[in-house]
């Protein structure tokens, strides 16, 4: 059984370093034609930058190219591909067949076929292996029996998407988005149509529920299948995001890096915690699910009657520095807390609960209370940190 690559989302650059310290092997970012427009982007020199810092550390730095071109980028994108294969990128993310042809002549970057293809069988994975990609990322709408006949029947590397937000329709292939708002889901413009609450009619009259009507998804986790991805030989295991906090790709990726790590160092006496669970679902504001992975995909996997979205306030702070000598831990608050609270600091590999006993502001004042945006305080902290733990409440 080989260990499969944990890649992540990162939005920017302070999420690229997050996402590898907490155990990611390779992050996946964009920059131009990419589908996650209203996301930071990175630019070309920052793409640059993140591929340098990943290759220092040995992880690698994925490419998303895979918006559905018109005529006029696809007399523009010969450029931006030459670019990112000076800079060394290790792989571009393409749905189009144009793009990678492009790629195979223009330049020498490897080339991983989106989710956005829809591929759901073998015949297609061993086409597209045969026109040149080396992997392919699945759709999310796969089986696991889809999936290890895939992995069983064909040569190139298989990514499967382990976590984060669904599509309603077939991973974006959606026009809801262009015809109610004029933004294009197939371009990253999406407006997430199928979260809206809509007005249900029969014979011309309203229909009146409990709750109004969607139709969008739950939310997608495979943190208990992970075994059996890795037993099926998976090349790559994908969180969704890159419009995701660091404090949400923090979370999950280091339940995902114990789990992985735990079942391949142990898979004899591994069990799988469901505390971990509690923690994946407390870092996002909807519900979960296996999706298609399990073979139930009834109304249990969407919300039909509505739904209560929280804003997550678990995320405290942000550690930017650490003095031994003094135990004080200097953080960049993101919520409200106080003297007397309850809370956890966590890294990659450690964290420890503990009671907020003294809080000092920048000028080293005893304060009481933390509850202005990115306020700089001193937290006494009872057992060695570092710069990126998290602080959040117990």
């Amino acid at each position: 059984m080989k260990k499969p690559e944990l890649l992540a989302p990162a939005g920017d650059f302070e999420r690229l370093k997050i996402a590898f310290f907490y155990g990611a092997d390779a992050v996946y970012i964009g920059s131009s034609f990419n589908l996650r427009a209203n996301a930071d982007n990175f630019t070309l020199e920052e793409i640059k930058k993140g591929v340098d810092y990943a290759h220092k550390i040995k992880k690698k730095v994925y490419v998303t190219v895979n918006i559905a071109l018109h005529n006029i980028e696809a007399l523009q994108i010969e450029e931006y591909l030459i670019n990112l294969d000076k800079i060394g990128v290790d792989a571009i993310i393409v749905s189009d067949p144009f793009i990678l042809n492009l790629a195979k002549e223009k330049t020498k970057l490897e080339v991983h076929i989106s989710t956005q293809a829809s591929t759901l069988n073998k015949e297609a994975v061993n086409y597209w292996q045969k026109e040149g990609a080396t992997r392919v990322v699945l759709a999310r709408e796969c089986s696991k029996e889809d999936i290890k006949d895939i992995k069983a029947n064909t040569k190139a590397e298989i990514e499967v998407f382990i976590h984060g937000a669904m599509c309603a329709s077939f991973s974006g292939r959606c026009v809801l988005s262009n015809y109610l708002t004029g933004r294009d889901s197939n371009r990253g413009g999406c407006s997430q149509i199928c979260r809206w609450n809509f007005d249900l009619l029969e014979d011309g009259k309203i229909l009146q529920g409990e709750k109004p009507f969607t139709f969008c998804t739950k939310d997608l986790s495979l943190a208990s299948y992970i075994p059996d991805l890795m037993e099926i030989g998976v090349d790559s295991l994908k969180i969704e995001g890159r419009m995701r906090s660091s404090y949400y790709i923090a979370t999950v990726i280091k339940v995902y890096r114990k789990i992985i790590d735990e079942y391949y160092h142990n898979k004899e006496n591994y069990e799988y915690n469901l505390k971990d669970v509690e923690i994946l679902r407390r870092c996002a504001n909807r519900d979960n699910t296996p999706q298609f992975f399990n073979g139930v995909f009834d109304e249990s996997v969407q919300y039909y009657n509505g739904r209560v979205e929280m804003t997550n306030q678990d995320f405290l702070g942000l550690v930017l520095d650490y003095n031994e000598k003094t135990s004080l831990a200097k953080i960049e608050q993101r919520n409200y807390f106080k003297k007397g609270d309850e809370v956890e600091i966590f890294g990659p590999l450690t964290s420890v609960k503990f009671r907020v006993e003294e809080i000092y502001d920048e000028d080293f004042n005893l304060i009481q209370i933390v509850r202005h945006p990115k306020q700089i305080v001193y937290l006494k902290v009872p057992t060695k940190v570092a710069a990126n733990f998290m602080l959040k409440k117990a």
